[in-house]
C-alpha cells in the first residue's frame, strides 16, 4: 500500500506461521534470540527519535507477526501522539482491536507455496470488522508459482471491494550477489506482470516487486 514510502521499521519477534520462503526467519526460528530485545514504547520511540535524528514521520510495524502482541496498540497510540503515521503487515491470523487505529494496515495472507492453511474464517471476521470501521487497508498476496496466483484470484474474488495488491515473492533468499538477485527477481516480475496482463479477471490489482530487495539485495536491516 505504501511502496515507496520513507519509513522506519519496528520489527517484532515471533510468528504463529513457519512460511517456508520467510525473508524475516530469524524473529521467530531462534537464529537472532540474541537480537532480540523487551522495550517499552517510551524506549521504542526515543530510539525512533535517536535513529532518525528527530520524530519519525512514518514507521511501520512488522515481524514476525505483530498482531500477536495485545499491547501494541499503547506504541501506535504513542507513535501517533508524536506525529507519526504507522503501517503494519499481518497474515490475518489474529485481531487486535488496536488494528482500527493502525493508518496503513496490510493483510497479507500466505499462499501455497507458504506451506501455511489460512483460516478463512478469522479471516473475513478481519475483513468484516475493518469494513465496519471504515479502517484503510488493503490485501497483497505474495506470488511464487501458478498455484499461488489460483489462491490469490481466490482471495480477490472473496473480497472484491478491498485494495489487492500482488507481489513478485523473493526465492533466492541465499543468494550473496545483489546483482545476480535483482536479475531473477526482474524475471520473475516480469512473468507475474504477464500473467495477471493475460487474465482478463484481473481487473483491480497492482502488481508490486518486493523493492527493497531489489535495491539491497538479500541484506538484513534495511
Amino acid at each position: 500500500m505504501v511502496i515507496g514510502q520513507k519509513t522506519m521499521f519496528v520489527r517484532t519477534a515471533g510468528c504463529d506461521y513457519s512460511c517456508s520462503w520467510c525473508d524475516s526467519a530469524f524473529t521467530w526460528d531462534g537464529s537472532a534470540k540474541e537480537e532480540i530485545r523487551l522495550l517499552t514504547p517510551e524506549q521504542i520511540d526515543a530510539e525512533l527519535r535517536e535513529l532518525g535524528g528527530g520524530a519519525p514521520g512514518h514507521v511501520t510495524l512488522s515481524g514476525g507477526n505483530p498482531a500477536l502482541l495485545r499491547q501494541l496498540g499503547q506504541l501506535i497510540e504513542l507513535l501517533h501522539e508524536s506525529g507519526a503515521a504507522v503501517a503494519l503487515e499481518t497474515q490475518g491470523s489474529r485481531w487486535q482491536d488496536w488494528f482500527v487505529a493502525v493508518d496503513e494496515l496490510t493483510l497479507s495472507p500466505k499462499p501455497p507455496s507458504s506451506g501455511m492453511k489460512t483460516d478463512w474464517a478469522v479471516l473475513d471476521q478481519i475483513v468484516s470488522r475493518l469494513q465496519d470501521a471504515g479502517s484503510r487497508f488493503s490485501l497483497k498476496v505474495v506470488i511464487f508459482d501458478e498455484e499461488d496466483l489460483r489462491y490469490a484470484a481466490g482471495v480477490h474474488e472473496r473480497y472484491p471491494a478491498v485494495p489487492f495488491f500482488l507481489q513478485s515473492g523473493n526465492d533466492r533468499l541465499l543468494e550473496p550477489d545483489a546483482g545476480e538477485l535483482l536479475r531473477h527477481l526482474q524475471a520473475r516480475y516480469e512473468w507475474l506482470v504477464e500473467r495477471v496482463m493475460a487474465e482478463p479477471g484481473w481487473k483491480q490489482v497492482r502488481v508490486l516487486p518486493q523493492l527493497h530487495a531489489w535495491i539491497w539485495g538479500n541484506k538484513r536491516g534495511v
